[in-house]
């Protein structure tokens, strides 16, 4: 079967058909020398450049990223363009084992396993730990930024150097936390410690004792922004002025649900499920395995109606896909950040509110964990069944929850003109009326939204 060309993403690839016999290739249009190998059985991301030296070219190597069952296209395009960046270096970017370079051109990269180095230790814990185990691209972002950023003088230095010296990575930790500040410093000591464990699996020459270890933690406070009822009073008046509607539908769904924003922001249509009244998180933090079902309140079901209703306005094409459409490469929200002298509380700031009205709310401390999918410690914890409880007893805590915020309004709901046109009873049943005139979000059956409002 002949190559092609595409741009390769999740669903183009999900589209391809199996070759009758052998194998064939599916090239990107955007990123050149990534592909996709497409077997019968197996599609397998990979990369291929060629390597040079003193300019001229020494051989073509070809490196597997990972099976496109197990790793996104977004996060296997940033693995590419770092190993292509490498290639151009002259680098092979798979790491050394066994003294012996991965190389399929045969390049000079022998190596003593004692001398391995923290750019090839990286390499190794960026392939085997952070791609394999699907982490996104903003957490690879964050490690590969303490790595290339903070410790870019020590990328060739041996590993066993530093383990010999821990004064010197102590040394280094309080200095990043003069110059960059003392979160900063802590994470970024984190990730060279994750790294050096790492290496250390296959490396038991290095020094057993950890050098973070020698490091003296800075202190980090929780941050205390979460809102109380009072103050919801002028945060829902600011958001009444945000100018796209669906972020402003995104920010208050946040605070409805005390979700990240990042599960947030690539929830789809399908997701939903309006007779049930929950919404379906499939990737929220800890990946696939974490999935879990949000039990929808009457205020949280008019929000998605609203944003569905904007985004079918606003974004036609990608309002196809994702209830929180945006003009972005995802097609959806990428950045959820406004500018505080606008918008005071988003993000996180959310999610502590969220936390601090569910206990005004009068909701226990383990309905409120259930709600936000946290992890409940001790051992009994293990016998609650969370989806038993999902639709009749966490659905009465979430709607108290929700009760309780859209209640601090107070009398600024008629007295603000904007806030009335937004979350107004007659704007409340327009959204609902204008979802359910152009069908349901899964084009199966009408939503029934008036019921639940």
């Amino acid at each position: 079967m002949a190559d092609v060309r595409i741009l390769l993403t999740d669903k183009t690839i999900a589209q391809l058909s199996a070759p009758d016999d052998g194998w064939y290739l599916a090239r990107d249009t955007e990123l050149k020398g990534f592909f996709v190998v497409v077997g019968k059985r197996k599609r397998t991301f990979t990369i291929q450049g060629d390597l040079r030296k003193g300019g001229k070219r020494v051989s073509s190597i070809r490196v597997s990223i990972g099976d496109t069952s197990e790793i996104s296209t977004r996060t296997a395009r940033a693995t590419a363009k770092e190993y292509l960046a490498q290639i151009s270096r002259g680098q092979h970017p798979k790491p050394v084992k066994n003294g012996l370079s991965g190389s399929s051109g045969g390049t000079d990269n022998k190596a003593p396993s004692a001398d391995v180095t923290l750019r090839q230790a990286w390499q190794r814990y960026l392939e085997a730990h952070l791609v394999r185990k699907n982490r996104s691209e903003k957490i690879i972002a964050g490690y590969r930024d303490h790595v290339e950023r903070i410790f870019a003088e020590w990328l060739d230095t041996p590993l066993h150097e530093l383990g010999a010296d821990p004064a010197r990575v102590a040394k280094k930790h309080d200095d990043v936390t003069k110059e960059n500040g003392p979160y900063l410093a802590n994470g970024a000591m984190r990730t060279l410690r994750a790294i050096y464990n790492h290496a250390r699996k296959t490396n038991k020459k290095l020094p057993s004792d950890n050098p973070a270890d020698a490091v003296d933690w800075n202190e980090e406070k929780r941050r205390d922004t979460g809102m109380g009822a009072r103050d919801l009073k002028g945060w829902f008046s600011e958001l009444a002025l945000l100018e796209n509607p669906v972020r402003r539908e995104f920010h208050l769904f946040m605070l409805l649900s005390g979700s990240r924003p990042t599960a947030l922001q690539g929830i789809k249509p399908d997701h939903i499920d309006f007779r049930r009244r929950t919404l379906h998180v499939a990737k929220p933090k800890g990946g696939s395995k974490r999935a879990f079902d949000i039990p929808l309140s009457r205020e949280m079901i008019l929000c998605l109606a609203r944003a569905i209703r904007f985004g079918r306005e606003m974004y036609p094409l990608q309002a196809r896909e994702w209830v929180f459409p945006a003009d972005s490469e995802s097609g959806h929200l990428a950045e959820t950040k406004e500018d505080r002298s606008e918008l005071s509380k988003w993000g996180n700031d959310l999610r502590q509110t969220f936390r601090t009205i569910a206990t005004a709310a009068g909701v226990s401390e383990i309905d409120a964990k259930l709600l936000m999918n946290h992890s409940i410690p001790g051992v009994n914890a293990g016998y609650i069944t969370r989806h038993k409880l999902l639709e009749d007893h966490l659905r009465r805590q979430q709607q108290a929850i929700s009760s309780t915020a859209l209640a601090a309004q107070g009398s600024t709901l008629a007295e603000n003109r904007a806030l009335d046109g937004w979350l107004g009873r007659g704007a409340a049943r327009r959204a609902v009326f204008d979802t359910e005139s152009q069908g349901s979000t899964s084009g199966r059956e009408r939503p029934p939204i008036l019921r639940a409002a």
